[in-house]
């Protein structure tokens, strides 16, 4: 038996869990990648809080597996693959109109969640085309918004898993790794933010900020069946002052070293840490002195 131990997405995989994950394909050999990824999850009990399989970043790990040789995954599904680059490549048209003036000529302002479908699509098609870092994969629970006026789409927004580690996020909660690993979950980050270049409205992004701090602890409940307690984000300064998060009173922290998810240092920029508490309390219950928000699907 290979006695490596092996770390992906913040978990830890033993050797006996490699021996089950070979034992799996062998016993379910006509199993789609899809369906065995969901198999391995729900035999590794890799799951959301919610319950739900940790479905993208497990095909991922076993696709690791198998390019070092331990495992052979079904074929990957050309048919979806070659739909999903068909719908990659489809053109919109956007309204691209200038929208000048005070936050106040377009009220209200709302977030309205872009749903799976041509929602997200289109969605992904702006921050794809209008955002610096694009609209790169992010794995774990997930949120997308558009920024609306009426039916006009001024911007998105998306809130995604946060870092793994954070030194100095860290230590300002004060708490153990264990607390960490245990309840990571409860932080959420504001990992996309674009408000459109044609879009000149005053004090709009602090709107928005505002907005998505009073609504995502009801949304994510909703959607994942437990509400997160703070917020994250990482302002680039080469680019960015993080006007809008100051606005919104969010917390600045400090600066990150430039590692990334990696750990290696000195591999990134440098970014702005800025936070934002979703309740008082929050502090003690990302150290588990406090339960946390849970709900039953069934009752959603």
């Amino acid at each position: 038996m290979d006695n490596t131990i092996r770390v992906f997405s913040g978990r830890t995989f033993s050797p006996e869990d490699i021996e089950m994950i070979k034992w799996a394909r062998k016993t379910y050999p006509k199993l789609s990648r899809c369906e065995f990824a969901c198999t391995v999850c729900e035999l590794l009990g890799w799951t959301t809080p919610a319950g739900r399989p940790k479905k993208i970043q497990c095909v991922a790990f076993l696709e690791k597996l198998e390019a070092e040789g331990i495992i052979q995954l079904p074929p990957t599904d050309l048919t979806k693959q070659n739909n999903r680059g068909v719908h990659a490549r489809k053109e919109y048209k956007f309204d691209t109109k200038e929208r000048n003036g005070e936050v106040k000529d377009y009220e209200p302002v709302k977030l309205v969640i872009a749903k799976p479908g041509e929602e997200l699509k289109r969605w992904r098609a702006y921050v794809n085309q209008y955002h610096m870092l694009g609209g790169k994969q992010v794995f774990g629970s997930q949120l997308h918004y558009f920024v609306m006026s009426g039916d006009i789409e001024l911007g998105c927004m998306q809130f995604s898993a946060s870092a793994w580690s954070l030194e100095e996020r860290d230590k300002w909660i004060g708490w153990t790794k264990e607390d960490r690993k245990a309840r990571l979950h409860l932080i959420v980050n504001n990992s996309r933010f674009l408000i459109f270049p044609w879009v000149h409205i005053r004090n709009l992004a602090s709107k928005a900020l505002s907005l998505a701090a009073k609504q995502i602890q009801q949304d994510w409940l909703k959607e994942y069946c437990y509400a997160p307690v703070l917020l994250e984000t990482f302002v680039d300064l080469k680019f960015f002052h993080g006007t809008c998060y100051k606005a919104a009173n969010w917390i600045y922290l400090g600066n990150t070293k430039g590692a990334g998810r990696t750990g290696k240092k000195g591999t990134l920029s440098r970014k702005a840490i800025y936070m934002y508490p979703l309740q008082d309390d929050f502090k003690a219950v990302l150290k588990g002195e406090k339960p946390f928000k849970v709900v039953d699907p069934d009752e959603l």
